[in-house]
């Protein structure tokens, strides 16, 4: 099965680009989000392949005036993994590890866009995201993540946005994650009921910060990472990094975090986060009934719909997963306080004993 693929010097097994591998679970994707120091633009866009569920689909969404409006696309793969684009939303590489284009197109749903991104920071491999559930792979996947700047314009609703000289990030991964319908089939031992993840990237005037965290039940991590870069000149791996969270009582979000860094020579800093408001990534998939990655929803299919982000009360799903806008202060080693902002994106489920979390979804007490 020749695709356009077979044509560029990418392969990595004997196999053409059409098969990718043996599980059905493997997955390969496009994430962006940007916004406005101020935060009052927050947009996001994804597209994801799954090779052998030969399904492709697509989200962009916009948050502004306190309305997130989500456009949503899914088509059948048909195995050629090098057209990128799902009905109005497409995603093309520009110059590869450095610029992406982001185009929308939906006049039956009032949202199009033309956004470039440029990294002002080299993209950063994370380290491996490997993960079993007794004798099944549950997670295993490599990711990018890059800081940039966009140029552009978004209209929604009429409304015109240029985004020229906003900031986000973009990341790109692949591997092997749950996708599309569950097995029906249970197994021994269950599937996991406890995930607890963070994710922040921010960003500073001399610098900017990637931090990640999984750990388990217990409060041990078993993936996690931070680099402190300074606008791509330098870029250094922490020691060792941590976070604390307040949590309100009710919820299972954030309102507040502060990270610590141990820097290669034993200096520290603290960044202190305080959470402004949530985005919520069931636009782009997460936890939605309707549009989860992988679907089969036919030749293609396209949706909209809109979330006023004051009237969400509640940590449960759809709304479990999140990516909060944030304000950040960093203290350095030599006491020097820089001021920046970001995002810290949280998936807390299950029990996590450092913040005395009990249940899959019980809130904090």
């Amino acid at each position: 099965m020749l695709t356009k693929g077979d044509d560029y010097p990418i392969h990595q097994t004997a196999e053409p680009i059409a098969y990718a591998g043996t599980d059905r679970n493997f997955y390969d994707r496009y994430f962006f989000n940007g916004y406005n120091p101020e935060g009052s633009v927050f947009f996001a866009a994804a597209l994801g392949v799954y090779p052998l569920l030969n399904v492709m689909d697509a989200a962009f969404c916009i948050v502004v005036d306190g309305v997130q409006h989500n456009l949503h696309a899914s088509r059948h793969l048909r195995m050629e993994r090098m057209d990128t684009q799902v009905g109005p939303i497409s995603v093309d590489v520009v110059v590869p590890l450095q610029q992406l284009r982001v185009r929308v197109d939906s006049a039956e749903h009032g949202i199009r866009a033309d956004i470039l991104f440029s990294g002002y920071a080299e993209a950063l491999e994370e380290p491996r995201y490997t993960r079993r559930n007794g004798p099944r792979m549950f997670m295993d996947l490599t990711r990018l993540t890059q800081q940039g700047h966009y140029r552009g314009w978004i209209e929604v609703q009429g409304q015109r946005i240029v985004v020229d000289g906003m900031t986000g990030t973009r990341d790109r991964s692949w591997g092997v994650r749950p996708i599309g319908m569950a097995d029906p089939q249970p197994m021994d031992p269950p599937n996991f009921a406890q995930f607890h993840w963070l994710w922040s990237p921010l960003h500073f005037d001399d610098c900017y910060v990637l931090y990640n965290l999984n750990a388990d039940e217990h409060g041990e991590p078993w993936n996690v990472g931070a680099v402190i870069g300074r606008n791509g000149k330098h870029v250094e791996h922490l020691r060792s990094a941590t976070s604390t969270l307040r949590i309100p009582s009710g919820t299972r979000h954030a309102d507040s975090a502060s990270f610590q860094f141990v820097h290669r020579n034993g200096d520290e800093t603290r960044i202190d986060l305080t959470v402004k408001w949530p985005f919520f990534m069931t636009g782009l998939g997460y936890f939605n009934p309707d549009w989860a990655h992988g679907l089969n929803k036919g030749p293609l299919a396209v949706g909209y719909d809109q979330i006023r982000t004051a009237d969400i009360r509640t940590h449960l799903p759809p709304y479990s997963h999140i990516q909060a806008f944030v304000s950040a202060t960093m203290t350095g080693p030599d006491g020097r306080v820089s001021q920046g902002f970001g995002v810290l994106e949280q998936l807390l489920i299950g029990a996590y004993a450092p913040l005395g979390m009990t249940g899959l979804l019980d809130p904090m007490p």
